[in-house]
């Protein structure tokens, strides 16, 4: 496997690579659910949401559609497919709770502290993330890895997204770092990995689910695995 024991600078995705997003989201739309009485079956109801929100997200990446749609569209899109009658009034609700309970659940993916306690000492760690700032601010602070970290770029400070060239180009100036010194890991193939290359950095993609990909990529399944390239 490559080495990239030469690199000195990570540039860490945070939702669905360091941060359990998938698993933080059920604790938050189960709450959610109890307090506002809403008899919704949440197995059914996350089958449907998280590629819905997967989807949108990708959309939002490229500007195809704004905060709003996104945050609006993803439950709609559930609760339509459900054949459930939710006024836009909840669904506008239910939106502005989940953004509120979401980062006070905080599930890592195993192996995330061992690996950012092993990686601490020998490189200059960074988050790039096209999250909403105030919230990737909270999930850090309440995770607990926030030290962890030299710099956190977050779309809004550059006002795009990954795969943009832009948002690299700005983590770099951020945390004083060249190219070649660099590396982006990240879960999503098309704005982590792909971003950063055509951004002239090299990337290892956190292929969790093992999915095919367009072009060969250097690929980790578990966290731990880059222990043994870094």
């Amino acid at each position: 496997m490559q080495s990239f024991h030469h690199k000195k600078h990570l540039f860490f995705d945070l939702d669905h690579t360091l941060w359990d997003f998938d698993k933080n989201s059920a604790f938050a739309f189960d709450t959610i659910f109890k307090q506002q009485g809403l008899n919704i079956n949440l197995t059914d109801f996350l089958s449907i949401y998280i590629p819905r929100n997967q989807h949108y997200w990708k959309l939002y990446q490229v500007n195809q559609i704004s905060h709003e749609d996104l945050r609006y569209y993803r439950l709609k899109d559930v609760f339509d497919a459900l054949h459930l009658e939710v006024s836009d009034a909840l669904i506008d609700l239910l939106s502005d709770e989940y953004i509120k309970y979401l980062p006070e659940f905080n599930h890592l993916f195993d192996g995330a502290i061992e690996l950012l306690e092993y990686l601490k000492p020998k490189y200059k760690l960074h988050i790039i993330t096209n999250g909403f700032a105030s919230v990737q601010t909270r999930k850090l602070e309440n995770s607990n890895i926030g030290h962890y970290f030299e710099t956190i770029t977050n779309s809004e400070m550059v006002s795009v997204k990954k795969p943009h060239r832009d948002i690299f180009d700005f983590a770099l100036s951020l945390a004083n770092a060249s190219r070649e010194e660099s590396i982006m890991i990240g879960d999503s193939y098309e704005a982590d990995v792909v971003g950063a290359i055509e951004a002239g950095i090299e990337a290892v993609f956190f292929n969790e689910h093992n999915i095919t990909v367009e072009k060969p990529v250097l690929q980790v399944n578990h966290l731990l695995e880059l222990k043994n390239i870094l």
